[in-house]
């Protein structure tokens, strides 16, 4: 038998390069690692236990939540706070931040932004769903409670970000600013193992990721790049495939392996856009540049680069291999 350097190791091995972080960057992925396998664990029998469909409630987007939203976000928020390394949680399915005030939480450094069950709604037909997390130090004074700017921060500042895919394998995974890697949950030995070191984007890729049905209502620059990826031409391997899951972790997963673009452009429906920059936005942008992709809210502007005003802020995204997100940048400028 083969064997793998798990999670754990893989991220005590890297530890020397994030001595600001006194070992609590690997407690905070021991949380997100335990809660990651009880989600892991109720999916997969989620035809038998009863986390399938609405809770009946909304959020505070006016979404309904499903029963496995608001089981995961339980579980992360409790695995979160039980170890003393966060300070604060601020979630996509609750209305305001959790601070953390137990004295084993006071003197942390860091909090955590979550999405706990991305794509939710498709649990009940099998598809394959996700969790996305992002890491950053607090501005705040250590010691008091987190405030609105421990928050708000732009992307590049996260300390860490990463998803998790519970599709025919789980799969974590996650950067701390040096390269993208993957690991593989074992469920035989209970562990996740690397299976994916030094993931990166392909400079070109062959598969565009929206949802075509939303087409009359988005604005000129995105309808002109959808044909242009619909036209046949031989020189640059068009027409591409056009792939939509409805899960931003499983089209942003297929994208970074085989090569793609994924587009949730504002429309007249949602001007603003619909995804949500700190939940969903930012870790994945932070994911998409560290593996050598690009990722933006319109023609001139990094994701990155966004200064959140509101937890719950939403923007339009685009997120994929470089030449692909380049090329749409130059429609949107040209048909703005």
């Amino acid at each position: 038998m083969e064997i793998t350097k798990t999670l754990g190791e893989f991220i005590i091995e890297k530890q020397a390069e994030y001595p600001h972080a006194s070992g609590e960057l690997s407690a905070i992925f021991a949380s997100l690692r335990l809660a990651a396998k009880i989600v892991h664990r109720e999916i997969n029998k989620a035809g038998l236990a009863d986390l399938s469909g609405s809770a009946g409630i909304e959020n505070i987007q006016g979404e309904t939540q499903q029963k496995l939203d608001l089981f995961a976000n339980d579980r992360f928020k409790a695995a979160l706070s039980a170890r003393g390394v966060v300070c604060g949680l601020a979630s996509e399915e609750d209305d305001e931040y959790v601070r953390f005030e137990d004295s084993i939480n006071q003197q942390s450094k860091y909090v955590v932004l979550i999405d706990p069950v991305d794509g939710s709604s498709n649990i009940d037909v099998n598809v394959s769903v996700g969790t996305i997390f992002s890491v950053y130090r607090r501005i705040s004074e250590v010691g008091t409670p987190v405030e609105d700017e421990d928050f708000l921060q732009p992307g590049h500042a996260q300390v860490a970000a990463g998803y998790v895919i519970y599709g025919s394998s789980t799969m974590l995974v996650y950067s701390t600013g040096n390269g993208v890697h993957g690991f593989t949950y074992d469920p035989s030995l209970g562990i996740f193992c690397l299976s994916h070191a030094n993931m990166t984007f392909p400079d070109h890729g062959q598969i565009y990721s929206v949802n075509e049905g939303n087409y009359v209502h988005f604005h000129d620059g995105v309808k002109q790049y959808i044909k242009y990826c619909q036209v046949e031409d031989k020189k640059t391997n068009r027409p591409y495939n056009s792939r939509y899951i409805g899960s931003l972790v499983s089209d942003f997963h297929r994208n970074l392996i085989k090569g793609g673009i994924f587009l949730y452009p504002a429309s007249t429906l949602h001007p603003s856009g619909k995804l949500r920059l700190l939940y969903e936005c930012n870790p994945m942008a932070f994911l998409a540049e560290q593996a050598g992709g690009v990722a933006i809210t319109g023609a001139d502007t990094r994701v990155l680069d966004v200064k959140p005003t509101e937890l719950h802020q939403r923007v339009p995204f685009f997120v994929g291999s470089k030449h692909m997100v380049n090329k749409l940048q130059r429609f949107l400028r040209e048909f703005s």
